[in-house]
């Protein structure tokens, strides 16, 4: 935790009598397991935070995965912790993928297909930039964000349909959606993150004639490099109703059951594990303009 998150919590016990909270948690996660035996996952975003622990839950479910990134040192890094914290040297993949650049997803593709000679079955829309507040946001941000969050899940969404479609596998799409796509919008990314639940409602209803199921998840604030830098010494966040953030783990425990054989009947849905933030509570958030 911070040193102002400190004084902050010092002061208010000095003049309010409230006290320190120190938050941990201990989360289960599942065993080994060959609930994703076979499988095949394309994970975008995959080198750190929620990404990246999906990643390692699919490999501990048998999956075979395929990380993209926009940086290829960091994807080799992540690769490599992957094989090591799994023992899957030989599942691992990475891929260097830019969601901005559509023109990028079919050769990626094509190279997944016919170089690794994968059938990818699963894929995890994931890979997410935060900002863009409409009290200071700039148009290039803004449209960077669109584009990341939004246009690059909707294009890469109609390519792997067209990819199973093609090849009649009834395979999964998970799309990773946020607390704020409940909540009123106000910044490019809350406006990407409300598109992605739309599209998680429309692309469900085009896909499952095909055998293509698509869900979401929408965490709250989770313990990832983009909010806590790692550090999860003290997961307290007094202003969403759970009291802390959500671990990464948490959130690849539920992207596990979705795609595997045992979410066959979750269709089109969000499943929430916000911590009540956007749902019970939007006090959380900072509306001024």
């Amino acid at each position: 935790m911070s040193v102002k998150n400190y004084i902050k919590r010092g002061l208010r016990f000095i003049f309010k009598g409230a006290p320190i909270i120190h938050t941990t948690a201990n989360v289960v996660t599942l065993a080994p397991n060959e609930l994703l035996n076979g499988r095949v996952a394309l994970i975008t975003g995959g080198t750190s935070g929620i990404g990246f622990y999906i990643a390692k839950h699919f490999l501990n479910s048998g999956a075979t995965v395929i990380i993209t990134g926009r940086n290829e040192k960091r994807i080799k890094q992540a690769c490599d912790m992957l094989r090591s914290s799994t023992g899957c040297i030989e599942k691992v993949y990475g891929h260097v993928l830019d969601n901005t650049c559509v023109e990028s997803f079919e050769p990626a593709l094509q190279k997944i297909s016919s170089q690794w000679n994968l059938r990818i079955d699963i894929l995890v829309n994931n890979a997410g930039v935060l900002g863009g507040d409409i009290s200071n946001v700039a148009e290039e941000q803004y449209d960077m964000i669109m584009d990341t969050n939004l246009k690059g899940t909707f294009f890469l969404s109609q390519a792997i349909g067209k990819y199973m479609k093609r090849q009649n596998i009834g395979g999964n799409i998970l799309n990773i959606a946020s607390s704020s796509s409940f909540r009123p919008a106000s910044s490019a990314y809350t406006m990407s993150k409300w598109g992605i639940r739309g599209l998680t409602l429309g692309l469900a209803k085009s896909f499952i004639p095909y055998g293509i199921v698509v869900n979401g998840v929408a965490p709250g604030p989770t313990a990832t490099p983009m909010l806590l830098n790692d550090k999860k010494d003290d997961l307290t966040i007094e202003r969403n109703p759970l009291g802390r953030f959500a671990l990464p783990e948490e959130i690849a425990n539920m992207a596990v059951f979705l795609v595997s054989d045992m979410g066959k009947t979750i269709v089109g849905d969000i499943v929430c594990m916000t911590g009540g933030a956007g749902l019970i509570t939007f006090d959380d958030v900072n509306y001024k303009f």
